[in-house]
C-alpha cells in the first residue's frame, strides 16, 4: 500500500511512530541487560539522538526541515535498530528485548515508508506550502546538529 500524505501530516505521522521508539528506548535504557555495557548504552542513545533532532522543527512547526532531519539523520536510527536485532541474542532471550527489537525494527520501516511517499528534495516539487529542498549554506542561521543531552 503506497503512502499518500502531505508534508505535515508526514510529520505527525513520524512523530507518532517515534512515541512508540521513545518507548523501547526507555525499556532498553532501564534493563539491566543494557546498563552493565556501555556498548549497547548506544542503542538507546541513538533513539534519544534521533527523536531531539527532529524536536525543534516539530516545535517550531517547520515541516520542510523536520523532513529532512528526518531523512538525513534515519541511517544511525536505522543502524541503531539492526544492531539490537543482531545483539539480541548475547543480551537476552526474553520476549520484552525480542519485542523491542521487532517494535524498533517496525519504526524505522514505517519512517521510511513514510519520507518514501513524499518527493525527493532534490526532485524539485514542494510538498504542500513547504518546500523540502535543503537551504542554501548562506541561509543556515543555526546548526541542525543533534542537541547536547540534557539528561536521559
Amino acid at each position: 500500500m503506497k503512502l499518500e500524505l502531505t508534508a505535515n501530516e508526514a510529520m505527525k505521522r513520524i512523530d507518532l511512530i517515534l512515541s512508540h521508539a521513545w518507548m523501547v528506548r526507555a525499556f532498553l535504557k532501564h534493563a539491566p541487560e543494557i546498563e552493565r555495557d556501555a556498548d549497547l548504552m548506544t542503542i538507546p542513545r541513538a533513539i534519544f539522538d534521533y527523536a531531539r533532532a527532529l524536536e525543534a522543527a516539530r516545535t517550531q512547526s517547520d515541516t520542510g526541515r523536520y523532513l529532512r532531519l528526518a531523512r538525513n539523520k534515519l541511517h544511525r536510527l536505522k543502524a541503531a535498530a539492526e544492531r539490537l536485532e543482531e545483539e539480541l541474542g548475547k543480551i537476552s532471550d526474553h520476549t520484552n528485548f525480542k519485542q523491542a527489537a521487532a517494535s524498533l525494527s517496525g519504526c524505522v520501516r514505517q519512517i521510511e515508508e513514510v519520507l518514501a511517499s513524499l518527493p525527493r528534495a532534490d526532485s524539485g516539487p514542494e510538498l504542500g506550502s513547504e518546500s523540502v529542498a535543503a537551504p542554501s549554506p548562506a541561509s543556515r542561521v543555526e546548526s541542525e546538529d543533534e542537541p547536547e543531552e540534557t539528561g536521559l
